[in-house]
């Protein structure tokens, strides 16, 4: 018996021991858990904060301008006023507003004669939980403004303006719609980083990194060489997963071909670069699948604004976002799928990606080329 809990001892000592050498199990168990704890703790909520929406002031008397402030001065919003409702229409046609307001020009005159007025509402639906929340909210402001004027003014406005909201892109608010486009970008994230993740170290694992740098192959052949099938592969799945998306669950594809297949392969290149950068720094196929697992599948789920709206983040985890590939291919997917070619929003998406592969595919030769000096 004695012998039997000096031998456990002695294995527990020497698991120990193996722990404290592994750097990888240390961050696993401490440092992991911290990430998950700050990014869910700070940035995940399923509230909806500082929601961009547009104002459009059409009518220049005291009660619509008490509105429109009442509007600004709302936590749940940050808003842009106009007086061309064209302007803030094109800003929520290119995704930079979630919404807009517009206050007719007779609304004041209406609210003088003792009618309630109308006050319309626009909402971005291919984001079907933001629309909501942007409907939702902007009752709420309407209500509590016109609960204070009635306390301020001597005459009550029986039943008081009247918003008429009207969705754009979505008009049934089927959350299936915005949520397949964000779950293929979130399957291509996975498909790129982990399978690139694990070819270089698979190859140093092997011994075989050092024969193929021993071949007259240059660097950059080596490094399309790795990448081509993957590519191909993960345009493959993304011709697969639009497939079903358009055929089973019917959900509308009002985009091109063309343009599709730009943002997709500026993400792929993107994706492929980050495993490939991963696989070249482990050398070790199950840490280079944990790293692309931690950097590439969470930070795409959570923070791509896939379900949780990135405007409601903290300052730095939205400047965090700005680093992570599939922000701009969830957004893109979104807009393909339930809009259309929006070329300022989807030229601006290729080349953040563009500029992104290439940083990581400039860090991966520098690095690989100093590991074989």
């Amino acid at each position: 018996m004695r012998e039997r809990r000096r031998r456990l001892q002695a294995l527990v000592k020497k698991e120990f021991v193996q722990v404290l050498r592994d750097p990888s199990s240390l961050l696993i168990a401490f440092v992991l858990p911290l990430i998950l704890l700050f990014l869910f703790g700070y940035g995940v909520s399923l509230d909806a904060r500082r929601i961009r929406l547009g104002v459009a002031l059409q009518d220049r008397g005291a009660a619509a301008h008490s509105l429109a402030a009442a509007y600004a001065a709302s936590p749940w919003f940050d808003v842009r006023q106009s007086g061309d409702p064209r302007v803030l229409l094109e800003e929520l046609l290119a995704g930079r507003l979630r919404g807009v307001l517009v206050i007719p020009q007779d609304f004041s005159r209406r609210r003088q004669q003792g009618e309630g007025g109308l006050v319309q509402l626009l909402a971005d639906g291919s984001e079907t939980n933001t629309a909501n929340y942007v409907e939702n909210y902007a009752r709420g402001v309407l209500g509590s403004w016109q609960e204070i004027e009635g306390r301020r003014s001597a005459t009550m406005v029986e039943g008081g303006p009247e918003l008429v909201p009207r969705i754009w892109f979505n008009p049934e608010l089927e959350s299936r719609h915005s949520l397949l486009p964000g779950a293929i970008g979130i399957i291509l994230a996975i498909i790129g980083t982990l399978l690139t993740a694990l070819v270089v170290a698979r190859e140093w694992e092997r011994g075989t990194m050092e024969a193929l740098m021993a071949t007259p192959v240059g660097m950059g052949e080596l490094l399309v060489g790795k990448l081509v099938p993957y590519f191909l592969l993960g345009q493959l799945a993304l011709l697969g997963s639009l497939a079903v998306a358009v055929l089973l669950f019917r959900v509308p594809f009002r985009g091109s071909a063309g343009a599709l297949l730009l943002t997709s392969s500026a993400f792929l290149l993107a994706a492929l670069g980050q495993g490939l950068l991963i696989s070249t720094l482990a050398k070790n196929q199950f840490i280079a699948a944990q790293a692309a697992l931690v950097s590439g599948f969470l930070p795409a789920f959570l923070l791509s604004g896939f379900v949780f709206e990135i405007a409601s983040m903290p300052l730095p985890i939205r400047i965090l976002t700005r680093i992570i590939p599939a922000r701009y291919l969830v957004n893109s997917l979104q807009t393909l799928f339930l809009v259309g070619d929006v070329w300022p929003l989807l030229g601006r998406n290729i080349l953040v990606l563009l500029l992104l592969a290439a940083i990581f595919f400039g860090l991966t030769a520098r690095k690989t080329v100093k590991r074989l000096r």
